[in-house]
């Protein structure tokens, strides 16, 4: 590399010196993606104002885990710790408390509670775990109540919540969990709760129960072990004629090495009444199936965290996570499951328990009519029920399709919509809550894999997304968290200042408006959508953005959108920075403009962080762009012009319609002068670099004085020494190390640094 010529003066070759230390310094090595899977596009951290964001919190008031949208769309209630609250969530911006009413637990019961050795702190309170729609006039709720569990319907007017009478509270067993940290789902079908919890006091007693409504109080049978101890349930999603309950279990039927956890679905019966003699009060529709989502060739995603149902489509999405993890990188999926397909599995064979030899296989005997399970009317025979009680698990599995595999990301929630093209392109949109706070917007096209749009990071702190809640007549998505609510709008189209930012971005709610030229989000009313800009299928601004057809002929690249002007200064070095829009695009430096554009002189620059550091001298003025390729199409993100303070330069005619702008950028100076506002010190860097440098020197050092050493010792070696040293240990034979001595005896003085036993010593 030449080094450039500055002149003799001492600031000119410190200058010199200087730079060539930046250029070693931005020699990196390559880092890791972060994970293998779909990159995020556009990542925010917590607190950029770059996306807008507002969040609700309420003083004194912890655990917002329960969310519920009422039916038009306005208010959101919100169930926390010991308290009930109702948002307006109208207007854009930070949700309004419209009201809020107390829940809290008995002294008497948090006394009970702290008598059985829960904590005071943390775990005697009411914990809202149920709040569902129960009319329009109600609401049901149920908490935890100092690991007591109790329910009572709440009174709704004008969207306000009235207060609760302690006489109207009832018994919650079987509808909320006892302990806070349990999973649970219920769900309120036809005026029934159909609730998926455990039961009692330990977590030791799952069950899947159905109460409210005329229908007869039913759920599972505790001693048949229809449900493993550990079941732990996460959605309950109502079909046509029955409800599905989603959890993760042991699997009994499976033998493993260790203890195999399997994700299942659950199905019972709406109009299901329980037997006369057999299963009284009993479910006798119950039936389970394996869930399984699994790349081939892999380990399964076996541990199920949430499921939501898309009625357009009739399929389940679901993420997964896996109980085995490589190394410290914990994996998720999102699969979807048809409707279709989990009626065909609960049509086809049963597996049954063979008592000799305690294994699982298919069931090849005659089949009843009507079915055993199915919900046909009339009360079941007591064969059929006799049957039921054994044969509640399905042969086939329930596959599903993997749409999005990614590592070092652990999702807890999921909230899906579908979304449209302006082409008409079906697409589904999931909005994915991570254990980490962050939250994911990715878009499944109808015949694609998908892909991430944006990652934000919602919580400064590393804690779960506790629930996520879609509104789509607000256009918003709200997600539940330990301290408060976020409210996070579904689309960021305005951060995409050009059309091409606009149509590589392929987000289904934002396109490009040529009249206003801003990437505008997409509105059903709108009735100039036929002049917008959008490419879903293949993301090609070349396409999309283009005024006229494309010629067949190479286009020169086109100008820069606007111009920013650099002085140099003689002994600094210039940092022009570069905006890195988007994760997927590559970066890469020009100089010059049209036929004359070459890559950056090496010898007076170096590409630092995505910067460019440029030493100014003769002939290294003139333009200079950062230009990004993505999809296979390549734009200037910025571009600077640079002048000389001595010489400026004149403008490139082709470029003399561009807006211009004087703009000042980090600049060390490396002599005297004037100081600018924009400096910036690499000294920490330099001593970094300085005391490496001296290490390497000091270890090649050592390396050649080691060898002529080493020689001599040897030779001396050779010669003879009649004598050991004093406390050298002389080489053992193979005789001697299998017989030791044996009065042999170790002392302080035989051990080594790593604390292991050296050989005895020999006379």
């Amino acid at each position: 590399m030449a080094l450039p010529s500055l002149g003799q003066d001492p600031w000119s070759l410190l200058g010199v010196f200087f730079f060539q230390l930046l250029l070693l310094m931005s020699l990196r090595p390559a880092t890791g993606t972060g994970g293998q899977g779909p990159m995020p596009r556009v990542k925010y951290h917590a607190g950029d104002g770059h996306r807008a964001l507002s969040f609700f919190q309420q003083k004194g008031l912890r655990d917002f885990d329960t969310l519920l949208l009422s039916a038009d769309g306005d208010t959101l209630y919100v169930g926390a710790r010991e308290a009930i609250l109702a948002l307006n969530i109208q207007n854009p911006g930070i949700p309004r408390l419209r009201n809020m009413i107390p829940w809290p637990a008995s002294e008497k019961k948090k006394s009970e509670c702290a008598l059985k050795k829960k904590s005071n702190e943390t775990q005697c309170f009411n914990f809202i775990r149920v709040l569902v729609s129960f009319n329009a006039t109600h609401l049901y709720s149920c908490g935890t109540f100092a690991f007591s569990p109790a329910c009572a319907f709440i009174e709704l007017r004008d969207s306000s919540l009235m207060p609760i009478l302690n006489d109207k509270v009832m018994d919650g067993k079987g509808q909320s969990p006892f302990d806070p940290e349990h999973r649970h789902t219920a769900v309120l079908v036809d005026g029934m709760l159909y609730s998926g919890t455990m039961n009692n006091f330990l977590g030791s007693e799952p069950i899947l129960m159905r109460t409210l409504g005329s229908q007869p109080v039913l759920k599972t049978d505790i001693f048949l072990r229809w449900l493993h101890p550990d079941a732990s349930f996460v959605a309950a999603i109502p079909s046509t004629q029955v409800v599905y309950f989603f959890f993760e279990e042991t699997a009994s039927e499976l033998d493993f090495f260790e203890e195999l956890y399997t994700s299942r679905v659950a199905r019972v019966c709406k109009n299901d009444v329980g037997g006369e003699k057999l299963l009284q009060k009993k479910w006798t529709t119950f039936l389970k199936a394996q869930l399984l989502c699994a790349q081939p060739g892999q380990l399964p995603f076996n541990v199920v965290r949430h499921a939501v149902l898309l009625p357009s489509v009739s399929r389940i999405y679901a993420v997964f996570t896996s109980q085995w993890q490589v190394g410290e990188t914990r994996s998720s999926a999102v699969c979807a499951f048809s409707l279709t397909d989990i009626e065909r599995v609960f049509k086809g064979k049963f597996k049954e328990l063979n008592k000799e030899t305690s294994r699982w296989t298919t069931y090849r005997g005659p089949e009843a009519n009507p079915r055993p399970g199915s919900c046909s009317t009339g009360p079941s025979s007591d064969k059929a029920l006799t049957f039921m009680k054994d044969h509640f698990l399905m042969d086939e599995h329930v596959v599903g399709r993997p749409l999005l595999v990614k590592s070092g990301v652990e999702y807890t929630q999921i909230a899906v919509e579908p979304a449209r093209g302006l082409d008409g392109s079906r697409h589904v949109v999931m909005y994915l809550g991570t254990s980490t706070g962050s939250l994911h917007k990715a878009v499944v096209p109808e015949n694609s894999s998908a892909y991430l749009v944006e990652e934000i990071q919602l919580s400064p702190e590393p804690e779960p997304v506790r629930n996520l809640q879609l509104a789509p007549t607000q256009g918003a998505v709200f997600a539940g968290f330990s301290g408060g609510v976020w409210r996070v709008p579904r689309a960021n189209c305005s951060v995409y200042k050009s059309c091409v930012e606009c149509v590589l971005a392929k987000d289904p709610h934002c396109a490009w408006d040529p009249e206003s030229k801003t990437c505008s989000l997409l509105s059903g009313s709108s009735s100039t959508l036929n002049s917008w800009k959008q490419d879903m299928e293949r993301g090609n601004p070349e396409l999309a953005c283009a005024d006229r057809p494309l010629a067949r002929s190479i286009r020169r690249q086109s100008p820069p959108q606007l111009i920013k002007e650099v002085l140099a200064v003689p002994n600094s070095i210039l940092e022009l920075p570069c905006p890195q829009l988007s994760a997927l695009a590559s970066y890469h430096w020009s100089h010059g403009h049209g036929h004359g554009r070459a890559a950056v002189p090496e010898a007076s620059s170096a590409v630092y962080n995505g910067s460019l550091l440029l030493l100014p001298q003769a002939g290294v003025g003139g333009l200079y762009q950062c230009v990004a390729t993505e999809n296979n199409y390549s734009y200037p993100v910025v571009s600077y012009w640079v002048d000389s303070q001595e010489q400026p330069l004149a403008l490139d005619p082709e470029l003399a319609g561009v807006p211009r702008e004087r703009v000042q950028v980090p600049l060390t100076r490396v002599g005297g002068g004037a100081s600018l506002a924009a400096q910036r010190s690499y000294w920490p860097h330099f001593l970094i670099v300085t005391v490496l440098l001296a290490i390497v020197l000091l270890g090649t050092l050592t390396l050649l004085l080691a060898s002529p050493l080493g020689a001599l010792r040897a030779r001396g070696k050779v010669q003879g020494c009649g004598t050991l040293p004093p406390r050298e240990k002389a080489p053992l034979s193979r005789e001697q190390r299998l017989q030791p001595s044996k009065d042999y005896r170790t002392s302080a003085s035989d051990v080594d640094a790593d604390n292991n036993h050296l050989g005895p010593e020999v006379a």
